[in-house]
């Protein structure tokens, strides 16, 4: 059709390993129309991104495109063109200025060594005849246009206020202005900050079709909406067409007019965002909708993926997905939801229940508390010397109860994981106090402080980087053990490092594997398992399901919640994300810049937060209900 910029047609993608041919895209067929925004969802390992480098010609060796078609139509061409009969050199025409990519991770798309300025006239120059003065000129204009830099009109309005300024010094300073920010590096901005450099580099040369490869998944909820709206503004000023890919389907029907469903390389399910959210088809889909925790509810279960599909292998070795029948479902709550698939209805607690719980929790007692507590890092001159002081934390104070789960909310920079690990001592506080089970952790050392960290325990964001890569995931579990009780003999820890692997759902055959044999999901079950080991009082969930498919988020977070019952835990659980904080958590306290916005009951947050930095994080949470995509499409008119 006219209207179709690019027709990919029986996609299929290798990859040739040592043991075998493993097909990452198997045979997949879909077509993006102008101004259309396609959604392609799934898991990590689904062929989402993998789909996206086919289209671009960048699938990394040793894969390769075994089949199919990729036809591309933009104004510069009356005809449309395959691109996968194209060589190398007649495909650079299209990469990067027809066809532009916003790669996942920020911080690796961009040269640490270059200033931002540099980068980005490069790629202008690199696809445009145009003079090194008017590249430059370009690039503030592109950066203006994604909210990075303010408008001329914007700068002129800043300035003009001040006494005694001439037109011509106003100039200048604008112009001071617009070469500051094009000589700041990579690591002088922040994740979002970033992101709009990425997607700046990536319009400018005003492609036809713009691919977004998991743009917002490490940012926070708000900085998350802000890069949504900007992308939805391009898309409508410039008439592009964009493919949105993620894992998270909360945020497809913030952006997507269609969407496709990939599961193990192949498209389950396609449709209108609003026929994919109101009537799933597919069991795949109904999983990935049921998993995300549900702000506007109080769940006691996140239904996962597992609950709503099995997987048969039929004579010729073809898997096959069916829908799982409620009597085969493992909780009554999914066999519900697999019984009446577009309405998910799993137990939710009452209100009158969280007050009571919260009642029991409070009769139990303070099992921690922070009075006063400040955390400042010295700012150090070019000879080291202290100029000034960060403070970090600045004089927080709070209780968690025993067997509480407390919810800690803000955004990236608010000082969330410093007061985490400045309550465990692994950052040294500056003033205030810790008291722990009645000790005052400020004035502990050595073998004391030793002893009282037996109960107290962390979960980092980042489960790779947490677990040693020379050591197998038995060792790992093994090694507090090892550290604080050393005289015990090393069956007696190999028994409780094998109990502990099966409890958090991993085999303890697999203990003599290392972290990178195994999937994120299954290294934070490694994570918390080790946490576990010294059977503590007290766990830290520092961002531990942030990077986390919604599916397998869905199972850590029910993990966490089932181990917290039977092991009699006191959680506190940090996350940029309040919908899933507030799915864990029993009171909520809110950070900024430092100190504590707003503390109370997870549901009272929720409904009747009390300040507006707590609004703007509630609003900015992708809901994916029905009125909001009914919302978002008001104003769009697409043809089917």
């Amino acid at each position: 059709m006219s209207d179709t910029v690019l027709d990919v047609r029986n996609l299929q993608v290798q990859f040739e390993t040592d043991e075998k041919l493993v097909t990452a895209v198997n045979g997949i067929s879909f077509e993006v129309r102008r101004g259309q925004t396609l959604g392609i969802v799934g898991e990590s390992g689904s062929g989402k991104s993998v789909t996206s480098l086919a289209v671009m010609g960048l699938v990394p060796n040793p894969g390769k495109v075994a089949d199919g078609e990729i036809w591309f139509r933009d104004d510069a061409a009356a005809d449309p063109v395959n691109l996968q009969r194209l060589s190398r050199e007649e495909k650079q025409p299209y990469r990067g200025s027809r066809i532009s990519m916003i790669f996942q991770e920020p911080m690796s798309a961009l040269n640490p060594v270059y200033d931002i300025g540099f980068q980005m006239t490069e790629a202008i120059l690199m696809h445009q005849k145009v003079s090194v003065s008017e590249a430059r000129r370009q690039a503030v204009a592109r950066l203006q246009e994604v909210k990075l830099l303010p408008s001329d009109e914007q700068l002129r309005d800043r300035l003009e206020g001040r006494e005694g300024m001439s037109e011509r010094e106003i100039a200048s300073a604008i112009n001071d202005r617009k070469l500051a920010i094009l000589k700041r590096y990579p690591h002088e901005l922040s994740g979002g900050q970033i992101q709009r450099v990425t997607i700046a580099m990536a319009i400018a040369c005003n492609p036809t079709l713009l691919i977004a490869d998991e743009p917002t998944t490490a940012l926070d909820v708000t900085v998350q909406a802000s890069i949504l709206q900007l992308l939805r503004e391009l898309r409508d000023a410039r008439g592009m067409s964009m493919i949105f890919i993620t894992h998270d389907l909360g945020v497809i029907a913030e952006i997507a007019d269609r969407v496709a469903v990939m599961y193990r390389g192949k498209i389950v399910e396609s449709g209108s965002v609003l026929d994919i959210f109101a009537q799933p088809q597919h069991p795949y889909t109904k999983g990935l909708l049921a998993c995300r925790p549900q702000p506007d509810k109080r769940l006691v279960y996140l239904p996962t993926v597992a609950d709503f599909m099995e997987e048969v292998t039929d004579d010729s070795g073809e898997v096959e997905m069916r829908s799982k029948s409620p009597d085969r479902s493992p909780t009554p709550e999914a066999a519900a939801a697999v019984a009446t698939p577009t309405e998910v209805p799993p137990t939710e607690v009452s209100a009158v229940e969280s007050d009571r719980r919260l009642s029991q929790l409070q009769e139990r007692g303070v099992l921690l508390s922070a009075n006063n507590l400040q955390v400042a890092f010295p700012i150090r001159g070019i000879f080291g010397e202290t100029q000034r002081y960060f403070m970090a934390v600045k004089g927080v104070s709070f209780e968690v109860y025993l067997g509480e789960t407390l919810g800690l909310v803000g955004e990236s920079g608010c000082g969330k994981t410093t007061l985490a690990r400045s309550l465990l001592r692994l950052v040294e506080p500056t003033g205030g106090e810790v008291i722990f089970d009645g000790k005052n952790l400020i004035d502990l050392e050595g073998l004391s402080l030793r002893q009282v960290r037996q109960q107290m325990q962390i979960i980092f964001q980042n489960p790779f980087g947490s677990l040693n890569p020379r050591m197998n995931i038995g060792a790992l579990v093994m090694e507090p053990l090892r550290i604080h009780f050393p005289k015990q003999k090393k069956a007696t820890h190999r028994d409780r490092a094998a109990y502990l692997l099966e409890r958090v759902g991993l085999n303890p055959e697999l203990m003599n594997r290392y972290p990178h044999e195994f999937s994120g999901g299954q290294r934070q079950r490694v994570c918390i398992a080790r946490a576990l080991a010294l059977n503590p009082k007290f766990i830290i969930c520092d961002e531990s399901v942030s990077a986390l498919d919604v599916s397998v988020q869905a199972q850590v977070l029910n993990l966490l919640k089932e181990l917290q019952q039977e092991f009699e835990l006191t959680y506190i659980f940090i996350s940029h994300d309040l919908s899933v904080v507030k799915f864990m958590s029993d009171r909520i306290m809110v950070m900024n810049q430092g100190k504590i916005e707003e503390i109370g009951p997870a549901e009272q947050i929720y409904r009747q937060p009390q300040q507006a930095y707590t609004r703007s994080l509630i609003d900015s949470i992708p809901t994916g209900s029905l009125e909001r995509i009914k919302e978002q499409q008001a104003g769009r008119q697409l043809s089917a």
